[in-house]
């Protein structure tokens, strides 16, 4: 079970999740989210955890070079980013998750065109805000799911889930992607919360 924190702002904080060894930590370079990131890096070990730089919609120039400046390892498109604009990012150097907003009507046909430039893809709650929305889908939905791309499971997801998120199962299920319901503000994780969630969705994982 891989574990994806999202939504970080605070370096001390930033510092604490990454000692959860975490795999992939996300910043959201999304203006007005109230997540969003502007501060520094710099002096944080991250280890083996993969920086995710969030953007939605960004002009791809500033995009890239928010990406150099941060050293990231991964972007994620959480907008209506178009097959051209990914492949730009990608032949870049940078490894892609692609966000898709699932709905009762989504048609699972449109991540068929991605499969070949995302490395994973990201499945959240379609809401009023392009992400953080604290709103969980119906997640019998991705039966109809059946393009051959791993994918990380978002929306919604609080400690309240860990049970239900454990007996989850899909083939190309991978992990979960956290934010909102571990936080004590925006961009503020409760790190005990976050621990014992982790240990506990692995610990049934192994059983």
């Amino acid at each position: 079970m891989k574990i994806k924190v999202c939504g970080m702002k605070y370096p001390d904080n930033i510092q604490a999740v990454l000692n959860l060894n975490i795999d992939w930590m996300g910043f959201i370079f999304y203006p007005p989210s109230s997540r969003y990131f502007n501060g520094d890096l710099s002096g944080i070990d991250f280890k083996q955890t993969q920086k995710t730089g969030v953007f939605v919609d960004e002009d791809v120039d500033v995009l890239l070079q928010k990406a150099r400046y941060y050293q990231l390892d991964y972007i994620q498109l959480h907008g209506n980013e178009s097959l051209h604009y990914a492949q730009r990012v990608k032949d870049n150097g940078y490894k892609l998750i692609k966000v898709f907003k699932i709905h009762p009507n989504f048609d699972f046909s449109f991540c068929n065109a991605y499969t070949d430039v995302a490395d994973l893809f990201l499945f959240d709650t379609k809401g009023k805000l392009p992400g953080g929305n604290a709103q969980v889908f119906d997640w019998q939905i991705l039966n109809r799911y059946q393009t051959d791309k791993d994918f990380l499971l978002s929306g919604g997801i609080s400690p309240a889930l860990s049970r239900e998120v454990q007996k989850f199962t899909h083939k190309n299920y991978i992990g979960i992607d956290v934010n909102s319901g571990f936080e004590e503000e925006p961009g503020w994780k409760n790190v005990e919360k976050l621990q014992k969630f982790i240990q506990t969705v692995q610990t049934r994982n192994q059983k």
